[in-house]
C-alpha cells in the first residue's frame, strides 16, 4: 500500500543519494513557507519549478494529482475561512466575504498544495526503505528509523489481517448497522490490537535469535557526493531566490 507512492525510474532525480532529495525538499518547503501570502507570482513560480522535478523525474501530473487528495481537509478548512473570518468585507459572486479570510484561504491552500505536491514527488523517485535510509543518514536516532521501516513493512500485514476479520464477520451475516454494533467492532479492534502485538513479539524473538542488538545491519553505499549534493540544492536555492525577491519586491 504504502509502495503506491513509489514510482521505479532511472532518471537523474531517482539516482540522488535519499537524504540529497530529503534536505532538498525540507529546505524547498520552508522556502515556501516564508514566502508573504501577497505575492501570489511567487506561488506560481515555486509550481513551475516543481513542474520541472516532475518533468525531469518522469512523473505525469495525473500520478501527482490524483494522491494531492490528501489535502482535502485543508482545502475544506481554507474554504470556510472567508466565511467567519472578521474585518473588512467584499462581495464575491453576490456574497460578502472576510478580505483577510479570503488572503488566509489563499494562502493555506497554495503553501499546502505546493508542500503536498514536493512531498509526493520525494516519495515517488525514493522506494520507502530507501528513504528511511536517508533519514537515518541525517542522524535520525536508528530506534526511530527502525519503528517506521517495521511500520511499513507490517502495515500490509495488518491490512490484510483487517480485511479477513471484515470478511469473516460478513460470512457470518454480520453488517453494522448502528451504535448497538459497536460492541461488535471494539471486540474486532482489540482482536486485531492482540494479533499484532503477539506478531511483533514473534518478530522480536527471531531477531534476537538471529543476533539482534539494537541496530539492524547497516548498507555499505558510498556517502553522496558533493556533485549529488550540488545538484539536489538546485530546486531549494531557486527557491529561496524567490522567497527573497518576494520579500524585497514589497
Amino acid at each position: 500500500m504504502i509502495g503506491r507512492l513509489h514510482r521505479p525510474g532511472a532518471t537523474p532525480v531517482h539516482r540522488l543519494p535519499p537524504q540529497c532529495k530529503i534536505v532538498a525538499t525540507v529546505a524547498f518547503v520552508l522556502a515556501v513557507v516564508a514566502t508573504p501570502r501577497e505575492r501570489l507570482w511567487a506561488f506560481g513560480a515555486y509550481a513551475l519549478m516543481l513542474a520541472a522535478v516532475a518533468a525531469a523525474a518522469r512523473v505525469p501530473a495525473g500520478f501527482v494529482a490524483r494522491r494531492m487528495t490528501v489535502e482535502v481537509p485543508f482545502v475544506a478548512f481554507a474554504l470556510l475561512i472567508p466565511f467567519v473570518a472578521h474585518g473588512p468585507r467584499v462581495e464575491v459572486l453576490g456574497v460578502a466575504l472576510s478580505e483577510s479570510g479570503l488572503w488566509a484561504a489563499a494562502n493555506i491552500l497554495a503553501k499546502a498544495s505546493l508542500g503536498a505536491a514536493a512531498m509526493i514527488l520525494l516519495a515517488a523517485t525514493t522506494e520507502p526503505r530507501v528513504l528511511l535510509l536517508g533519514v537515518e543518514r541525517l542522524r535520525v536516532p536508528p530506534l526511530l528509523t527502525q519503528i517506521a521501516g517495521f511500520m511499513l513493512r507490517y502495515l500490509d500485514v495488518v491490512v490484510g489481517e483487517l480485511r479477513r476479520m471484515r470478511v469473516a464477520r460478513a460470512a457470518r451475516a454480520f453488517e453494522p448497522r448502528d451504535l448497538r454494533d459497536a460492541r461488535v467492532l471494539g471486540r474486532a479492534a482489540g482482536a486485531l490490537f492482540l494479533r499484532s502485538y503477539e506478531r511483533g513479539e514473534r518478530v522480536h524473538l527471531a531477531m534476537l535469535s538471529r543476533g539482534y542488538e539494537g541496530r539492524m545491519p547497516a548498507a555499505d553505499e558510498a556517502p553522496a557526493t558533493a556533485g549529488q549534493w550540488t545538484a539536489a540544492a538546485l530546486l531549494p536555492a531557486a527557491a529561496a531566490l524567490v522567497a527573497a525577491g518576494a520579500w524585497l519586491v514589497g
